[in-house]
């Protein structure tokens, strides 16, 4: 049971949530429910599941943030979009109000214990192949945080048997303080949200958080491929777990011999063969390793974790197969919304790999992308906002061409690659420039590929789906 904020009560304290997105009205909703007076307050004029919300007595304060609305506050919690050096937040901070995430409020409530799962990419698919397992296992195991539902909507069926399954981002771990997950996991650490963070380093400390309120009793489960993710796990008081695809590892989970195999000191144990993992690309094989090795931690037995990861077919948006068109494979890597995570995405594609990449740009080295495109004599189609740095940072690496909507990249694609050769959308940018969120971005996408196989403005017709 989760016993680290048993005695948290907001009962008749005035809470203002500050954000209207799925995070916000979930934090709203269950603030009510235990007995706050709440307000919410966005910068626009007009939320989703408003008048729901001032059905139970939210009272919304949309349009923007008046003064003093933060300060004269019992409680603050925030939706993760919003930073904390927020000028109202920061004012409110320094006047003594607590301040929160979403993630931290729900978790002091929650009774069961957490599996917390973080890094710069694979976050969402080792999140949803960990509570697959556990599922097939036949526990009790919700998904949610920054992947599914938000936290907040577990807290009311939480059980002492519970084991939620939690991915967290370094906006949401930044505004926490008593989080504490029995096992925490960090997949890897590269640069991200620049244009949130301060720095590099300060992106790191957020990461380090998950394991900030670890115990001898707990896990920590951590890449060994990744120096910073092991360095940052092993500051914690948590035993670490090890995962490895590339390299040697005494004990935890990696490869031999065409199986992912647990290392311990009794010798190697199968799990399962790498042939059965059905996701596209070697970098994904991590998100299995950590997700085997948390289930391990958890008591599943080998034999479960190799059916659930053998029915799991990854999660729409990475590295998703998305069709067929005259020989051309298009594929659908919208959530590589950095440069690290376009980086992989290219490297699992052969020669001729006409990469769709732009948006808005979140901070990095482009540099990190021209060796690879180098190889493959590749070619890129920028969009965005990014597309005229795209142009100037990949000159002499790849053949760029601009394209103004979805629509023409697509086209524009399809028009570069030759048959046996493969289109992947691999933005390594944010998506807000153009679309609500990487989702929209993505099935924006997949309806221009369908448009283009049926034939409405493509060079050719035919739209074959891999089986």
């Amino acid at each position: 049971m989760n016993q680290q904020a048993s005695d948290f009560t907001v009962r008749g304290q005035r809470v203002v949530v500050v954000g209207g997105a799925r995070s916000g009205v979930s934090a709203a909703r269950l603030l009510v429910a235990r007995g706050a007076r709440v307000a919410l307050t966005d910068t626009r004029a007009a939320i989703d599941g408003q008048d729901a919300l001032a059905a139970i007595g939210v009272e919304l304060v949309l349009g923007g943030h008046p003064q003093g609305l933060l300060t004269g506050a019992d409680l603050v919690v925030l939706s993760p979009g919003v930073p904390l050096t927020q000028p109202m937040v920061a004012e409110a901070r320094r006047a003594g109000v607590p301040v929160m995430g979403e993630v931290e409020l729900a978790s002091r409530w929650l009774r069961g214990r957490v599996v917390a799962i973080t890094g710069t990419k694979g976050k969402s698919t080792t999140t949803a192949l960990t509570g697959r397992i556990l599922a097939e296992a036949g526990m009790h195991a919700p998904v949610g945080g920054n992947i599914g539902t938000p936290l907040a909507d577990h807290v009311e069926a939480s059980t002492p048997d519970t084991i939620h399954v939690v991915e967290v981002s370094s906006f949401q771990l930044e505004s926490t303080d008593t989080f504490h997950p029995w096992i925490a996991a960090l997949l890897n650490l590269t640069p991200d949200h620049l244009d949130r963070h301060a720095d590099v380093a300060e992106y790191a400390a957020a990461k380090a958080r998950i394991f900030a309120r670890q115990r001898s009793a707990d896990w920590a489960v951590a890449n060994a491929d990744d120096e910073q993710a092991i360095g940052i796990a092993s500051r914690g008081l948590a035993p670490v777990v090890r995962f490895a695809r590339v390299g040697r590892i005494d004990a935890g989970v990696t490869v031999r011999d065409g199986f992912v195999i647990e290392r311990t000191s009794d010798g190697d144990a199968p799990i399962l063969p790498i042939a059965d993992v059905r996701l596209i690309g070697p970098h994904l094989l991590e998100d299995v390793l950590a997700a085997a090795a948390i289930t391990r931690l958890a008591g599943v037995a080998p034999p479960v974790i190799a059916r659930a990861v053998a029915a799991f077919r990854g999660l729409e948006h990475a590295m998703e197969w998305v069709a067929e068109v005259r020989g051309v494979r298009f594929v659908n890597d919208s959530k590589a919304t950095n440069l690290d995570a376009a980086r992989q995405a290219i490297e699992t594609f052969g020669p001729g790999v006409v990469v769709i990449m732009g948006g808005r740009f979140k901070g990095g080295d482009w540099r990190l992308l021209r060796e690879p495109l180098r190889a493959r004599a590749a070619t890129v189609v920028a969009i965005g906002e990014a597309a005229s740095l795209i142009e100037e940072a990949l000159a002499g690496a790849a053949a760029v061409t601009r394209a103004a909507t979805m629509a023409d990249a697509v086209r524009a694609a399809h028009a570069a690659a030759r048959p046996g050769s493969s289109v992947v959308l691999a933005p390594a940018c944010a998506s807000f420039d153009m679309f609500a969120d990487y989702a929209a971005r993505g099935r924006a996408f997949k309806d221009e590929v369908a448009r283009l196989g049926q034939g409405r403005g493509a060079r050719d017709e035919g739209l074959g789906t891999r089986g």
